[in-house]
């Protein structure tokens, strides 16, 4: 048998609706309260609550300013406790921003950054010829100068012999021919 048995579970109970006048009367009582808080403050510079907690804690008077301003719940009025993780935002004031003062860069900021300015010292140091690599990559471009060289040398001593060869051959075309 099902839970709640034949009838069903709490989807069909009667719904129960507040009435306009008692929402004007609930919100007419809370205008009512905040102007009292106002007053007590106004008049005698502390709100009701705040006397029932200096009561409570007649010893917290040397705790932190920031504590005070926002009410406590529970036990931590009567026990002092600091939490060593916790970070108190503060807020500042746009005059006390100071624009002047470079911003501290997070760690994968600052590795990036000297990252990219040794990248530029090696490629400075490589264009002026004093890395192994560039060293490596200046004698490989020696020797294949050299080779293109010799090529070049030994294509044009190939093309001589093959323009003296030409005209020899020519040369004794033209005597056989007399």
């Amino acid at each position: 048998m099902p839970k709640g048995g034949r009838k069903g579970g709490h989807k069909g109970r009667m719904r129960t609706y507040t009435s306009p006048d008692e929402i004007d009367a609930q919100m007419k009582a809370e205008k009512e309260r905040k102007k009292q808080e106002q007053e007590a403050e106004a008049a005698g510079g502390v709100a009701p609550n705040d006397l029932t907690e200096e009561k409570l804690g007649s010893g917290s008077e040397d705790s932190d300013d920031e504590n005070s301003d926002r009410r406590r719940a529970g036990v931590e009025g009567l026990i002092e406790i600091e939490n060593p993780n916790r970070v108190v935002q503060k807020s500042k004031k746009v005059t006390q921003i100071e624009m002047d003062e470079p911003t501290q860069l997070s760690r994968r900021e600052r590795e990036e950054i000297e990252k990219q300015q040794a990248k530029e010292r090696y490629m400075k140091m490589h264009l002026a010829g004093k890395t192994d690599q560039a060293k490596a990559d200046l004698a490989r471009l020696a020797i294949i100068k050299k080779q293109r060289e010799d090529a070049a040398k030994k294509k044009e001593a190939e093309k001589k012999a093959k323009e003296a060869a030409a005209a020899a051959a020519k040369g004794m075309n033209s005597l056989s021919m007399k």
